[in-house]
């Protein structure tokens, strides 16, 4: 697609937000469009940071990973071994493995399978949600959906669990973890778990879809294990090459190996990444209140295109010209 059709699309669909395309390091295009605070009337910039929704994911994996690799956790290790009497319903065989690769069962606080809409209130008491262990009452309660291993079943609160039991397991707080793990041995300085109550002058205010009112009670005053950490388009560009050049953990070619197909997106998964149908691109994405992104990574060609936006429908239709 010529880029300067990304112009035209975003101004027909009056995207909010950050489209970058670079090429081993070299960037093609980088462009910001539309406002990171509508009352205020800021505009975004190419370096403002972006709450990535579900695209969290791939760091609560890879920081799973990396205690993999120190062998404080195997994949095989089961979530009971550490969960002790918490979280009694979810059941005793499921592993580390199945909670990376969405093959758990367990029962979802946020089904996406359901009728979830991204400006529903779905999490109640935002404010509380500051610590990993906040979400036990949350994730309380919620019956298995079926046998570990048996599907794939997209689930947000396996993420969770998983970053639960890298807290346990560690004795560190899971953003630390992250932060230690993921974050600084990458070079990602423009990536931080920001609350949503006290947004710093360069990240975006997200908006719910067809409305000026923000996200601030939808979403956990501070993400977790299953997403919402903020960055940048730049910083992602970041990720990717640290990634492949195996900074964060050795062997990347498992983390990317092909898990499992998931026909009904036309994708398929790995261990937190989601992957082509038919090539060897890396992607990793997020839809949630006021947040939107895509990043796509081809380590053949070294090319990453990455859209990020404050909006929940924001950023598809320049992602889906990008990225088809």
């Amino acid at each position: 697609m010529p880029l300067e059709d990304v112009d035209k699309i975003a101004e027909g669909t009056g995207f909010s937000g950050v489209v970058q395309i670079d090429h081993a390091g070299e960037i093609e295009f980088a462009k910001a469009y539309g406002l990171a605070n509508r009352a205020y009337r800021v505009p975004n910039t190419v370096d403002t940071r972006f709450g990535i929704a579900s695209g969290g994911k791939g760091f609560t994996a890879l920081t799973v990973l990396s205690l993999v690799r120190d062998g404080k956790l195997t994949l095989d290790t089961t979530a009971r071994s550490l969960l002790g009497e918490d979280l009694p319903l979810i059941a005793d065989d499921v592993t580390v493995e199945h909670l990376l690769t969405h093959t758990s069962g367990i029962g979802d606080y946020l089904d996406e399978e359901g009728d979830w809409e991204a400006n529903d209130y779905v999490i109640g008491a935002a404010h509380v949600l500051t610590t990993t262990e906040a979400f036990l009452p949350l994730l309380d309660g919620i019956p298995t959906k079926f046998k570990a291993g048996e599907r794939f079943g997209y689930c947000n609160g396996g993420y969770v669990v998983l970053s639960l039991l890298a807290e346990r397991v560690s004795g560190t707080a899971y953003h630390d973890l992250v932060r230690e793990r993921v974050l600084r041995p990458a070079g990602m300085t423009r990536t931080d778990f920001l609350r949503s109550d006290e947004l710093p002058a360069d990240a975006a205010v997200g908006y719910l879809d067809g409305l000026d009112r923000s996200n601030v009670f939808h979403l956990p005053v501070l993400a977790t294990g299953d997403g919402g950490i903020h960055t940048t388009a730049g910083d992602m560009s970041t990720f990717w090459r640290a990634l492949f050049a195996g900074a964060i953990v050795d062997d990347v070619e498992e983390v990317v190996r092909p898990r499992h197909d998931v026909p009904e997106e036309s994708l398929r998964y790995g261990l937190g990444f989601w992957l082509h149908q038919t090539s060897d691109t890396v992607i990793l994405a997020g839809y949630d209140a006021g947040a939107s992104f895509k990043s796509t990574h081809d380590p053949h060609t070294g090319t990453t295109i990455t859209v990020l936006s404050n909006t929940s429908p924001g950023a598809w239709p320049i992602a889906r010209a990008l990225m088809s």
